[in-house]
């Protein structure tokens, strides 16, 4: 072979083994995001606002470039990477909206040109359906009137005393009706919204049954470990003082203390799919010994790429067991998932009014270079109290917060590439009042119940329709109307 065209050496070894980049030849794209600030002014519209046009010139920051995730469809507790376009399908002329990275506008992909025309087949959205200026008023609708009290389900005594002592008094619709089928030992479906008081309407009658059956043994799979703790600070505070333990496994921690807590004998192991089958694997988690399943936010976690772990974790699990079946929405796949490993199971359907038509919707119509400064501008007024921000990205949520704490707003971020400790502490931030401003992804999103949020953000459109609705539904809870802002580029 003519020496001349011999390929280049392609062994391992710890040095650089690349020929040298010709001369004049530019390099690809560094990968590392940054913002460029610069004076621009310009008139955004605001739709839905009282001011019609508006002139704003302060400082922009404008985000370039992107970064590729690695660890594929599986997580333990970040997210996977959301990406795709979006094409609006109004009466008029139709417009492309991209959602697939940066909060900040990305133009370009890894290849340094244009993005347009390839990647995934995009999705298509209908603007129109952001857009609700007369929400349902929340009192028009009856309330609901249960048929039991905690006290006629005949629940153990020290259980009904923690009860009240939570000051629990009246179940809600999905605790009302679903309870006692667990309580009979059937296997139940039940489809019911974030907000629902659905965590309690499975932990109740689990406790009960362990209190009379101290060899019970449960386990709890949720999507994310900020929606897995949850759950564990729930269990601790309906079983004071009554001897349930209980182990949490999630990933993004120190697997040791969690091999170290499933030693000795427990009544509830909650964790995420990834996590739980980790420990499977590794002969920690005994699937002969559990009793009962409850897949809390099945859907989501189906999203998330779960769904082997999912399978390979109920079919080592005997037949016997019960099967406590949460979901939000019933998918094709979820109903799959149903069929296969559930016996004659017992659907519970209480889900909110249509979220979609019960708070205030809106789009906000900005140009590029823009989008920051009208969000400042946005995030100053009054009534902008507590604020979910969403974005697409890790990396541009954790820049989101950056920047906007540097204009004096008190802001945090949460997301995947955040351990679980700092994830946790921004999250406490949030709730207890330190910052009114998170900017979250949908994923670790998934974990966080505070009531309150006056405000919703889509600073960066959502993947599904279906995502959309989980986004807004962290506003208007309990019964309270809300507020949600989806940000669209005006060309």
């Amino acid at each position: 072979m003519d020496a001349s065209k011999a390929r280049p050496n392609r062994s391992r070894s710890f040095t650089n083994n690349r020929p040298a980049r010709p001369q004049g030849q530019r390099s690809a794209a560094p990968r590392r995001p940054h913002f460029d600030t610069s004076d621009v002014s310009d008139k955004i519209i605001v739709s839905g606002t009282d001011d019609g046009e508006r002139s704003y010139g302060s400082r922009s920051s404008s985000y370039q470039g992107g970064s590729r995730s690695s660890q594929g469809g599986r997580s333990f507790g970040g997210e996977r990477r959301q990406s795709g376009g979006y094409q609006g399908s109004n009466p008029r002329p139709q417009r492309s909206f991209s959602s697939g990275g940066s909060s900040f506008g990305r133009g370009q992909n890894r290849g340094g040109g244009s993005s347009r025309g390839r990647g995934r087949v995009m999705q298509t959205f209908d603007v129109s359906q952001y857009i609700n200026k007369n929400p349902v008023v929340a009192d028009t609708e009856p309330a609901y009137v249960p048929k039991h009290t905690f006290h006629d389900f005949g629940l153990e005594r020290d259980l009904v005393t923690a009860i009240d002592e939570m000051n629990l008094v009246t179940p809600s619709p999905i605790q009302d009706q679903i309870i006692p089928h667990i309580l009979a030992g059937r296997d139940v479906v039940g489809l019911a919204a974030t907000g629902t008081g659905k965590t309690a309407a499975f932990l109740v009658p689990t406790i009960n049954k362990t209190l009379k059956e101290r060899n019970r043994m449960t386990l709890i799979l949720a999507p994310t470990r900020e929606l897995a703790i949850q759950v564990e600070q729930e269990l601790r505070k309906l079983t004071p003082k009554m001897g349930i333990y209980s182990t949490t496994c999630v990933g993004g921690m120190n697997i040791r203390p969690q091999i170290m807590g499933l030693k000795r004998r427990n009544h509830f192991i909650i964790g995420t799919p990834g996590r739980v089958q980790d420990l499977m694997d590794r002969g920690h988690i005994k699937p002969g010994a559990i009793t009962t399943v409850i897949l809390d936010e099945a859907d989501r976690m189906l999203d998330m790429g779960f769904i082997h772990d999912m399978r390979t974790i109920l079919k080592d699990i005997p037949t016997d067991h019960e099967t406590l079946f949460f979901s939000a929405t019933m998918s094709k796949t979820v109903e799959g998932l149903i069929h296969e490993f559930m016996r004659d199971p017992i659907t519970v359907s209480v889900k909110k009014k249509d979220i979609t038509s019960s708070i205030t919707q809106d789009v906000v119509f900005y140009e590029h270079h823009h989008k920051f400064d009208l969000l400042v501008t946005l995030l100053g007024k009054k009534e902008f109290e507590r604020v979910i921000i969403f974005g697409a990205m890790k990396h541009s949520v954790e820049k989101l917060a950056q920047e906007l704490m540097k204009t004096g707003l008190k802001a945090d971020a949460i997301h995947g590439n955040k351990n679980h400790g700092q994830r946790q502490r921004s999250l406490q931030n949030f709730k207890s009042g330190r910052v009114n401003i998170l900017v979250a992804t949908d994923v670790a999103a998934r974990g966080i119940h505070v009531d309150n949020v006056s405000h919703v953000i889509n600073y960066d459109l959502p993947n599904t329709f279906e995502d959309y609705v989980h986004r807004i539904g962290r506003t208007g809870r309990a019964d309270k109307l809300g507020n949600a802002l989806t940000f669209v580029p005006k060309n």
